[in-house]
């Protein structure tokens, strides 16, 4: 059984979803306030967490900054349907994937499912992809420029062993989206930008500035075979 950590300080709505989705089948533990909830994080026993981004005190964005200091833990954003920043900061700051409130419950449970699946896939062994001086290791779902590891969240991970399996090739953001993130793309969302130049910068910190994803404009993203 899945074990989740639901960060929202509107204790009704937290709640409502903990009882929807205990009755999915996922273990789940409320906390609502973002302090609380990083604490609770850190204690290591969880396999997802939901945060809300508007909270008083400590807000979901700064839980998020201080918990990726620490842990790549999926984390699932509740963000204000208007909130385009937040959204986009999160994330930048290593969110998963987010879902606008109101959500409807079915699909807070397919999110949830689809990034579990995606940090708990069983990839047979053997089978590291290397384009260039980029490591992929399926198996153990890391990635090396070399020898130099490269942390990435669940989706970032998701994303570049998709583009390095199909290295010199465009893959569009259409395909990107239903294939690391497990759902189509929308109007308007800039998910898989975003996590794309989040990949960018990681590589270029360790690579001495290498960019080896090409844009597309407006088609896909690919990687460079060197």
């Amino acid at each position: 059984m899945s074990k989740l950590l639901l960060i929202d300080d509107d204790v009704e709505l937290a709640n409502m979803l903990k009882e929807f989705l205990t009755q999915e089948g996922f273990a789940v533990t409320t906390a609502h306030d973002g302090l609380t909830g990083e604490q609770y994080v850190l204690a290591g026993k969880f396999d997802l967490v939901i945060l809300d981004v508007m909270m008083p005190g400590q807000d979901g964005l700064q839980t998020l900054r201080n918990v990726r200091q620490h842990s790549d833990i999926p984390v699932l954003m509740l963000t204000a349907k208007d909130d385009n920043e937040g959204r986009i900061e999160g994330l930048e700051g290593g969110a998963d994937d987010y879902v606008q409130k109101p959500c409807l419950p079915r699909e807070l449970v397919a999110r949830i499912r689809a990034i579990l699946r995606r940090h708990t896939s069983d990839t047979p062994k053997g089978n590291d992809i290397v384009v260039g001086q980029l490591v992929v290791s399926s198996e153990r779902r890391k990635v090396f420029w070399i020898d130099k590891p490269i942390v990435f969240t669940s989706t970032e991970f998701s994303l570049i062993e998709i583009l390095a399996k199909h290295a010199g090739t465009i893959v569009s953001k259409e395909d990107l989206s239903i294939k690391a993130l497990g759902r189509p793309l929308v109007k308007y969302d800039r998910s898989i930008d975003v996590h794309l130049s989040s990949i960018r910068q990681k590589i270029s910190e360790v690579s001495g500035g290498v960019n080896v994803i090409q844009t597309i404009y407006r088609v896909g993203y690919q990687l460079v075979r060197e």
